[in-house]
């Protein structure tokens, strides 16, 4: 790092900025292999046939997917075209996947046509590990030594993409369609992390938060992970979600145990404004979620 200019991801940890609750909500996601340099705004800034990629967005947005530019690791001969994919976390079916190919801006538009498709159960899941640096310089920094890394061990599984939120938790890797944000990485914690995940052990340390839950349930969940330990990502399920004065009651219940229930009391709070990316020109106010309590619910 440079001495005297503003890194977020560095501001960050030195304010121990709280990472949990800070996954924003999705379960589709639309992946565009890109080798060519990324626009600072990702898919929005590609010089594509504008019919093409107007109607692969109106699909996209119609889904709530989120499109994201994807390439390998390292340097490699730029070529036209490339793959895509369609990654959805079905609440019923359970992820989801279909891929394809694409050389003109037109096999795009199969993209739309598999948003509309359930896609294919039975995959491994895809590692991003964001690494946009023209949107910000955390990412590169950050973000590419851990797709490096990452790549070494599961070279077919790993991809690098476009921006995934939360610029100052860098290195910053989701794990789709499976949902799972995690950030503060770099490449040590990141080979554990993943490979971890990849046993289905989602662990506490790291966790941004579940896309399938919203912040608060995401916190919720979280905190039951940092008491009891590691476990699947589908061992718990948010049953119960109650808003009051103070913030809220989740009721969060084992799946492998359905006699296990837990109460969890969730607060929040705004931070003082604080300058949150390395790019963005003003302060901004983020808004941290508190476990205050975790209690047996047969209690």
């Amino acid at each position: 790092m440079q001495p005297g200019r503003f890194f977020c991801a560095d501001a960050a940890r030195e304010r121990g900025d709280a990472l949990v609750g800070t996954a924003p909500y999705g379960t589709v996601w639309v992946l565009i292999e890109y080798r060519r340099g990324w626009p600072a705004n990702g898919y929005d800034g590609l010089a594509l046939d504008p019919g093409t990629k107007a109607l692969v967005y109106s699909a996209a947005q119609t889904h709530r997917a989120r499109i994201l530019l994807v390439r390998r690791h390292g340097r490699r001969r730029v070529e036209e075209g490339g793959r895509w994919a369609v990654l959805r976390h079905d609440g019923l079916g359970g992820p989801r996947q279909q891929w394809g190919r694409w050389r003109r801006d037109e096999d795009l538009l199969n993209i739309a046509t598999a948003l509309d498709s359930p896609g294919e159960a039975g995959r491994p899941p895809v590692v991003l590990v964001c690494a946009h640096g023209t949107h910000d310089t955390c990412c590169a920094v950050r973000g590419r030594p851990v797709g490096a890394a990452l790549s070494a061990r599961w070279p077919d599984l790993v991809w690098e993409c476009t921006h995934v939120g939360g610029d100052r938790f860098a290195a910053n890797v989701v794990v789709v369609p499976d949902g799972v944000y995690y950030g503060n990485l770099d490449a040590a914690s990141a080979v554990t992390v993943v490979e971890e995940h990849l046993a289905d052990r989602v662990h506490a340390d790291h966790l941004r938060g579940y896309t399938t839950l919203y912040p608060p349930q995401q916190a919720a969940v979280g905190g039951v992970l940092g008491r009891f330990g590691p476990a699947s990502r589908y061992a718990y399920d948010v049953v119960g979600t109650v808003r009051d004065q103070q913030g809220w009651r989740i009721r969060v219940s084992d799946r492998t145990d359905r006699a296990r229930e837990f109460d969890v009391e969730v607060r929040s709070h705004r931070t003082p404004p604080r300058r949150l990316t390395c790019r963005g020109p003003a302060n901004g106010s983020a808004l941290v979620y508190d476990v205050t309590s975790i209690r047996d619910a047969r209690a």
